[in-house]
């Protein structure tokens, strides 16, 4: 009996054991799970409160470069600059320099053999001294990404890339004298890039430009070309719509690439459209018919009667150009045939008072108000009974050819004042009438004449299927003390003269016959000449223009206009 009691007793006690063993197996399942609960919970937050963290340097990252961008404190960030169809002129992209740290080259042979390899063509010689006698200095700037990927091959420690914000010139020289250049710490020096410095800085919409690129680069080609051709030592063309100011074209030689920042003097890199000022010569005898018109004092009609060969005015002599023009010219004959006497004749007439308040009017004696901040000042002209009769056939006073291309723009376009601009404006400026109207209609069919008739200046520019008018001009270039024999040769165009549209004014500095250039009258006769019988502008300058009407006209009927 005690026997079976024991033996159920242990019995007893391992079931005992048993289920507390359960028990607390049960118990550690549930503490454990529990833990394990909290452990996740715990992780689960944990990893959210990263994302979180990272979500945040993320956007701090993001805004941080935003607003380095943006910011004009460190000038990295230049708005583009776009032609009025949008293509880039200038841009701000990202760029890679390459620097060597001279402390950290290990072997200098080896770094200068694997750099030979890349870049056969730089000064080693530079290179060596540089990496004895500097801490650091900037191997290659604006590297190409082939480059950068090759140099960062190497792993050579020393070799410090930097990447930054960096201003781009697509057209290199094409529109050099209009966009300019900015210095080392992005700031504007000259163009557009310093009369636009705070505007280009403090925003990230492309700046939109009135210029149109294909037809810069036609107008450029063209007076490249022509440079050779007469020798001359430099030259310019704007194109400017007569209606509304808008400068689609300007070109002034010799020009640069703003991608290589350089000092620019005046005297080799003047903006001969906008900054040169010049004496026109007989594109001036224009401004004194119309005087004459809008006053109403004569008509093209008007006789003048018994015209000398020659005047004198303060002891020097004023003569005509051609000893072939008759005595007896309408005030229509005087201009298509360029007399001096004759418009001397008539800038009596309009008289010392009323010329002065016309040329005012049409923005001559004043500097022009313009989108870049190289702009001439007209020479002050000493008023007088001598110097009216000089400057009724453009002798003696001087402007820009800027301001001559507005002056014709107000004189074909109805008398209507307009402002010369670079900018795409989207707001039209109120028309402000400052001539009589007849003034336009009298005057364009004299210009057109002077273009197609045999006693005219310009037949060259006679070009079948468009109707251009202007005026020629040549003139000698004021030395001290007087006048030397070297020439500025000028024709200012307009076109259709049925319906002015735009105003092409051209000017050669300095330009030489050419004994072996062949002429060809592109109106139909196929006449040619060979060789500059006279070195005016009727035999240089003319040509050009007529040259670039041919190029450019279609694109002006394509794209803005009806040219028939």
């Amino acid at each position: 009996m005690i026997k079976n009691n024991k033996n159920s007793r242990i019995i007893l006690e391992d079931q005992q054991s048993d289920f507390f063993y359960k028990k607390n197996r049960s118990n550690l399942n549930i503490t454990f799970n529990r833990i394990a609960f909290i452990f996740f919970v715990f992780f689960i937050i944990c990893l959210i409160y990263s994302i979180h963290l990272m979500h945040l340097g993320s956007r701090k990252a993001k805004t941080e470069l935003k607003n380095n961008i943006k910011t004009p404190i460190n000038n990295l960030y230049r708005a583009d600059i776009v032609d009025r169809n949008g293509a880039y002129l200038v841009k701000t992209v990202s760029s890679k320099d390459i620097g060597i740290s001279t402390l950290k080259v290990i072997d200098k042979k080896k770094l200068l053999i694997n750099l030979k390899y890349i870049f056969p063509n730089k000064d080693y010689k530079k290179i060596e001294s540089q990496l004895r006698n500097k801490k650091f200095f900037y191997f290659e700037k604006k590297i190409s990404d082939e480059n950068y990927e090759k140099i960062m091959q190497l792993g050579d420690k020393s070799i410090q890339p930097e990447e930054k914000l960096t201003r781009i010139y697509p057209q290199r020289n094409l529109f050099s004298h209009i966009i300019g250049q900015i210095d080392d710490n992005n700031n504007g020096i000259s163009g557009l890039e310093k009369s636009l410095d705070k505007v280009l800085k403090n925003t990230q919409e492309p700046i939109e430009l009135t210029v149109d690129k294909d037809i810069q680069f036609l107008i450029r080609n063209e007076l490249i070309k022509y440079n050779k051709i007469f020798n001359t030592i430099g030259s310019a063309a704007i194109l400017m719509d007569v209606n509304n100011g808008e400068v689609l074209s300007l070109v002034s030689l010799p020009d640069f690439d703003p991608n290589q920042r350089k000092e620019v003097s005046d005297l080799n890199f003047i903006n001969r459209v906008t900054k040169g000022v010049y004496e026109f010569g007989s594109v001036f005898k224009t401004f004194t018919l119309a005087a004459a018109l809008n006053e109403e004092l004569i008509k093209p009609e008007t006789e003048f009667i018994d015209l000398p060969k020659s005047l004198t005015c303060a002891g020097f002599p004023i003569r005509e150009y051609d000893e072939k023009i008759p005595k007896n010219l309408t005030a229509e004959q005087i201009l298509i045939r360029s007399g001096n006497i004759g418009s001397v004749r008539i800038g009596q007439k309009v008289g010392e008072k009323k010329f002065k308040l016309f040329l005012s009017k049409i923005g001559l004696l004043e500097k022009t108000s313009f989108d870049i901040e190289e702009v001439g000042m007209p020479i002050k002209f000493s008023w007088g009974k001598c110097p009216l009769a000089t400057a009724s056939f453009g002798h003696g006073i001087t402007t820009t050819l800027l301001q001559v291309t507005k002056a014709y723009s107000i004189i074909v376009n109805g008398g209507y004042r307009i402002h010369p601009t670079l900018i795409k404006k989207v707001k039209k400026n109120k028309k402000e009438k400052v001539l009589n109207e007849d003034v336009s209609e009298k005057i364009l069919p004299i210009l057109r004449k002077i273009v197609t008739s045999k006693e005219g200046t310009a037949s060259l520019a006679n070009i079948k299927g468009y109707e251009i008018g202007g005026k020629t001009g040549t003139a000698q270039k004021s030395i001290a003390g007087g006048y030397s024999r070297k020439k500025i040769n000028s024709f200012v165009s307009v076109f259709p003269t049925s319906k002015p549209k735009y105003v092409l004014a051209v000017m050669l500095d300095e330009p030489k016959n050419n004994k072996n250039y062949i002429y060809h009258y592109r109106d139909g006769s196929n006449i040619k000449y060979k060789g500059t019988p006279y070195n005016t502008a009727g035999w240089t300058t003319v040509e050009v223009v007529g040259q670039i009407v041919e190029k450019i006209g279609p694109i002006l009927a394509t794209k803005y206009s009806e040219i028939n």
